[in-house]
């Protein structure tokens, strides 16, 4: 007990820290004062000093004598201590920035030559003034944030010679910049701005650095753009960079009729096998980082796979499917690479790429090259079984679903009834594309997956280069190849060190390269089933026909839309609606009827140059919809429509191949011919 007292009479003695009964534990350091707090930037205060000769808990020892007693003086009012400290933030800014004061003197001629209101010759004026204040210094004040929205400012309003004042001080360090995060919206101007002969030299200063650049997440947005840019030519010297060691050494090997890698490397007398390696060391470091927007690293995949082995092809397929892959179909050599995927994916991949599309469906069919390869999956995968029906009772019935099954179970009257309701990966698409079916038929791209569907790889919707496409394949994973091959060699008598003859082929082999041989051509489904389960089964017709119906007029005046009503109206290739929709295409046929028995006007659909002549074809390919029209619109009308455009449509009931529509009209369309009123187009007369 005494020593316990002893101890804590000691701890009462040794320091002042006792307050209101609470005894501190921290030692009791003396704080100096606040003008002398050692800051490394306050050429006031000398530096502090610590006597680390004694061992303890010593307090460090300042040397507070000032430099300057103006500088320690404490700030007596707010105002004043705010002033103080701008102060020495801008001492401090001007120590760390060399350029400081010219990038201030700038950013108030900037605020100035930027404004909307200012005229020509004084935003001249300054501009011109503030590039002989950068002169000599451009290279190193276009890496700052500020100073290169300044210059990008000025090589916009400047005259050509300052331009071209600004690109050759900059050209040296081009490569540099092009790296810089702020820097790269400067080189994207310059490039934008420059002549021929400047564009011509930046891409011969990339030759050796394509493959770094592209690897680099800002770099490669300057490829891309010089890319963009260049002729063809010199999008070949780019491109070539990436395919061999050699061809980076010597930029003049490649001439420009060798555009394609399996044209250079026989030329050349290079090894693919070396060409492959060095591809896919420059590619796979791209697909991991995830840089696989550019356009140049799309055509640099498309030859890849053109010499790629059946591994390597497929490992790239599959780091391609998924949201990588929504991400490149944008450009021409990207839908190709999608389309690619697609045809060789297993399912697994082809799910992976349907599931990336979720919720970018509509974006990807109002895209020009997206659409292409929408139209593909439509066309190839064969997942089309679709949940079309709701099954209802007239008793007490609940619906209880498993998490990780599609299993549902049913009670009626005490019984368990079990339904399995397949999920499908179309559905995704096709549930998007039904939100959006006007504006959709509306547009040139949007409407390519309807056409599609209504009318499959006719070359008047898709066009001869996206019908090219839809057939590309991979010569390594294509099985038609191979089967030629083996078959070739079967013909020769060649199979290696052993001749082969017919009866050594493995039938279980010829059965998987059968299969897969179909995989490629468009699944292994029969194309009429998937296409009817597709656009039938699914709903999606339905919806198509009454939304033709609701919007006629518009459909027929569009020049893209009245293809999509014309295909509806005719029931679609081999008559696909017909059997299950006769009804809701009647109801169509009156609707288009009845806007050609309006009364005469402006924009009438008769006299409109896209709608006749889509009225005038379904007369002549739907002979239910020219009874129907007859009747309503031009029985006794003849007269009143037999000059300009409307007149070719009147003749085309004399067209049609069906003799009961020119039963119809003939009695009251001869007359016309006869009397000169009307005039038959030549093509029918000289048959006639």
């Amino acid at each position: 007990m005494a020593a316990k007292e002893e101890k804590s009479s000691k701890r009462k003695r040794s320091g002042d820290s006792v307050k209101e009964g609470i005894i501190s534990k921290k030692p009791n350091f003396v704080k100096p004062p606040k003008s002398t707090k050692p800051s490394a930037d306050d050429d006031g205060l000398k530096k502090k000093t610590v006597d680390r000769s004694s061992k303890g808990g010593k307090k460090p020892q300042y040397d507070n004598k000032p430099l300057h007693d103006e500088e320690n003086k404490e700030p007596k009012t707010k105002k004043e201590a705010r002033h103080q400290a701008k102060e020495l933030a801008e001492a401090r800014k001007k120590k760390r920035k060399r350029h400081y004061t010219l990038e201030q003197e700038l950013a108030t001629l900037w605020e100035k030559m930027r404004k909307r209101n200012i005229s020509k010759q004084d935003r001249s004026a300054l501009v011109s003034q503030a590039l002989q204040k950068m002169t000599g210094t451009i290279p190193e004040i276009a890496v700052s944030h500020v100073s290169s929205r300044i210059l990008q400012t000025c090589v916009k309003f400047c005259t050509q010679a300052e331009r071209d004042a600004v690109f050759v001080e900059l050209k040296p360090n081009l490569l540099t910049l092009a790296c810089n995060v702020y820097a790269v919206h400067l080189v994207k101007k310059m490039l934008d701005n420059a002549s021929k002969i400047q564009l011509e030299g930046f891409i011969s200063s990339l030759h050796g650095h394509v493959a770094s650049l592209l690897k680099h997440m800002v770099g490669s947005v300057v490829i891309e753009h010089a890319f963009h840019l260049a002729n063809a030519s010199q999008k070949q010297s780019l491109l070539v960079e990436l395919y061999s060691t050699e061809l980076q050494l010597f930029k003049d090997l490649v001439s420009t009729k060798e555009g394609r890698l399996v044209d250079i490397i026989p030329k050349l007398g290079l090894q693919k096998a070396s060409v492959q390696r060095h591809m896919a060391s420059i590619i796979q470091p791209l697909l991991e980082k995830g840089i696989v927007d550019h356009s140049i690293i799309h055509s640099a995949l498309l030859e890849y796979f053109s010499i790629a082995d059946k591994t390597s092809a497929a490992d790239v397929i599959q780091q391609l499917s998924g949201p990588h892959l929504v991400r490149m179909i944008h450009t021409r050599a990207g839908s190709k690479l999608g389309i690619l995927c697609v045809k060789h994916g297993s399912a697994k991949e082809r799910k992976k790429i349907i599931k990336g599309m979720k919720s970018h469906v509509g974006k990807i069919a109002y895209d020009q090259y997206g659409s292409t390869v929408l139209a593909c999956i439509l066309s190839m995968v064969d997942d089309t079984k679709l949940i079309n029906k709701v099954i209802s009772t007239s008793g007490v019935s609940f619906f209880f679903c498993c998490f990780r099954t599609a299993y549902y179970i049913m009670f009626v009257s005490g019984e368990a009834v079990w339904f399995n309701f397949p999920t499908s990966l179309l559905q995704i698409i096709i549930a998007e594309l039904q939100t959006m079916l006007k504006d959709l038929a509306l547009n040139k791209s949007g409407s390519r997956p309807l056409l599609q569907l209504l009318h499959p790889n006719y070359q008047r919707y898709l066009g001869p280069q996206n019908l090219s496409s839809l057939s590309l394949t991979i010569p390594s994973l294509s099985k038609k190849e191979e089967a030629a091959e083996v078959t070739s060699e079967l013909e020769s008598g060649k199979g290696g060190d052993n001749e082969m003859d017919a009866t050594s082929v493995d039938p279980d082999n010829s059965k998987s390269l059968q299969e897969d041989e179909q995989l490629v051509d468009g699944g292994k489904k029969d194309p009429s089933v998937r296409r009817k389960e597709l656009l039938v089964n699914s709903g999606l017709a339905e919806k198509l026909i009454d939304m033709c119906i609701d919007s006629a007029g518009e459909l027929l005046r569009s020049n893209f839309g009245k293809e999509v009503i014309y295909e509806v109206a005719t029931g679609g290739a081999d008559q696909i609606l017909l059997p299950t929709l006769s009804d809701k295409l009647e109801t169509l046929h009156k609707a288009i009827a009845a806007l050609a028995a309006l009364p005469n006007e402006a924009n009438h659909v008769l006299i409109n140059f896209h709608s006749s002549r889509t009225i005038r074809k379904l007369i002549l390919d739907c002979p239910s919809f020219a009874s129907i029209a007859w009747k309503t619109a031009f029985k006794g009308k003849c007269e009143m429509w037999s000059q300009g455009h409307s007149s070719k449509v009147v003749c085309a009931f004399l067209e049609s191949p069906n003799p009961d529509v020119q039963d119809l009209a003939k009695s009251q369309l001869q007359p016309l011919i006869d009397s000169g009123s009307l005039k038959m187009p030549e093509t029918k007369l000289t048959e006639q």
